[in-house]
């Protein structure tokens, strides 16, 4: 057992850049995380920020970016709840959704690289600024930003780099610090009252004294992020103390409590995650009285990065999400603690897989159907009969590529797999029927088309090309008879 959490705030991330709630059920969301024993909210808007003027364009174009108004009701619920809101506006990778715009495209590092600013002249300065003041404007009672600044892919490779690291003594290191500080320089001049987060994973091969002399002590605090179930506990304390003894005590840690499994996971396992909140308490429990852990943010990515497919989706990551604030209120994950979890969302399993209401009379927390209806669907989606019904034994014996362009088949048998195959449509239709009238009344209608083009359309497409070949196949060999 660890202790509690230290004294610090305990934040969910919300990213938007991907599958953006519908506002009323952000709201409703926003109070089932204070219920839950968050403090904060670290909210990485991306394009569903709705920038004006110039920068109108970031805004997203599958759906409505949230106007201003929407972007007031965020915080004014958030307060109402005692919940501090942290804007996350990233300034230097991951920048997708800003440099994939043509007119843009010069700011890039690299031009087959969307995600990474180039860090010279004035221009990419000028439009990070450009952008945090228009998010920063919207937030009057903020305290707190966070820049980003994880995975600058391909950091150094531009033509003007390769000339800027030509000077005896540059390197990649001075290059990524020499942008960062001058970001957080500038926040900190045009406010002085911000406290300024960055991620930590760029600076975490860096020497101490590269990490001393960089300019950044005094002007962030990094978080360290690590989402693995397995998390080295000894490395991580390690690391910590390094950004302490180089002036860098007040620090952050982010966990995970869904979109870090795999790139296009359905639905997340609580245990995965809990055991990743585990390993951030005995971090928190290792490290000296010199490290300042200023609060955990819970990362529940929706996208990896801005072009990749969506991660699993909030409902079903509920039961996760309270898992892991628990273990952090409690210090541990024990029966008793598994108890109080399942009595505040009012199921039976800290899994979503496996969640059953407690009782009729139980309030269901926002999203639990919907996340029972995408439990249920991707069960069926990936049950072995349905996505491989190609590879079943019939269709591979009496069905194959061959056998449908010579029309050597047996009739009896193909009447078999086209009863089967009509069957699993027809259950897969009602399934998607139902999961569209729910999803959509959550999300905007472009969440749930890519949500069903992405996990639905494989496997629906699959069946359906059967049930076509098998009809055309017993129409031109028994034309008597009806498919």
């Amino acid at each position: 057992m660890s202790p509690p959490w230290p004294t610090g705030k305990k934040l969910v991330h919300l990213d938007l850049k991907g599958a953006p709630p519908r506002i009323n059920y952000l709201l409703k969301l926003i109070d089932l995380f204070a219920e839950l024993g968050a403090d904060g909210l670290l909210v990485e808007y991306e394009d569903m920020f709705p920038y004006e003027g110039e920068l109108k364009m970031l805004q997203a174009s599958t759906q409505p970016a949230y106007s201003k108004e929407e972007v007031m009701s965020i915080q004014e619920a958030a307060k109402a709840k005692g919940l501090e809101v942290i804007p996350l506006i990233q300034t230097f990778g991951h920048m997708e959704f800003v440099l994939k715009q043509d007119c843009l495209r010069d700011l890039r590092e690299v031009d087959h690289c969307l995600g990474t600013l180039s860090p010279h002249r004035d221009r990419p300065l000028q439009l990070v600024m450009h952008m945090l003041r228009q998010v920063i404007d919207l937030h009057p009672g903020i305290t707190t930003l966070h820049i980003g600044a994880d995975e600058v892919y391909l950091l150094g490779e531009g033509e003007e780099s390769r000339r800027w690291l030509r000077t005896s003594g540059r390197s990649v290191e001075q290059l990524f610090l020499s942008h960062v500080t001058a970001v957080a320089r500038a926040v900190k001049t045009a406010w002085p009252h911000l406290t300024v987060l960055m991620w930590d994973d760029m600076m975490r091969d860096m020497s101490q004294d590269t990490l001393r002399d960089s300019g950044l002590v005094g002007l962030v605090q990094p978080m360290l992020w690590d989402y693995n179930p397995d998390l080295d506990v000894d490395k991580t304390v390690s690391l910590l103390e390094k950004y302490s003894r180089a002036g860098m005590a007040d620090v952050w840690a982010a966990s995970s409590f869904k979109g870090s499994t795999s790139v296009h996971c359905c639905v997340p396992s609580s245990q995965r995650h809990v055991d990743n909140t585990l390993q951030w308490l005995r971090v928190a429990e290792s490290v000296s009285v010199a490290v300042h852990l200023r609060g955990i943010a819970l990362t529940g990515w929706q996208r990896y990065d801005h072009l990749s497919v969506l991660c699993e989706l909030l409902p079903v990551a509920l039961p996760s999400l309270a898992a892991c604030l628990q273990t952090l209120i409690d210090g541990l994950f024990d029966v008793k603690t598994q108890d109080k979890i399942t009595s505040k969302l009012g199921i039976s399993s800290v899994e979503v897989e496996a969640m059953e209401r407690i009782s009729q009379n139980t309030t269901m927390f926002p999203g639990r159907f919907l996340a029972e209806i995408i439990v249920d669907l991707n069960s069926f989606l990936n049950s072995e009969d349905v996505r491989y019904f190609e590879h079943n034994m019939f269709v591979r014996g009496w069905f194959s590529p061959h056998q449908r362009q010579k029309k050597m088949v047996n009739p009896l048998i193909v009447m078999q797999i086209q009863s089967q195959a009509a069957a699993y449509v027809s259950v897969l239709q009602e399934k998607l029927d139902v999961l569209r009238g729910e999803m959509s009344a959550l999300y905007p209608d472009s969440t749930v088309q890519e949500w069903e083009e992405e996990h639905v359309w494989p496997v629906q497409a699959s069946l359906q090309k059967v049930l076509e070949d098998t009809t055309a196949c017993l129409r031109d060999m028994l034309p008597g008879q009806s498919g």
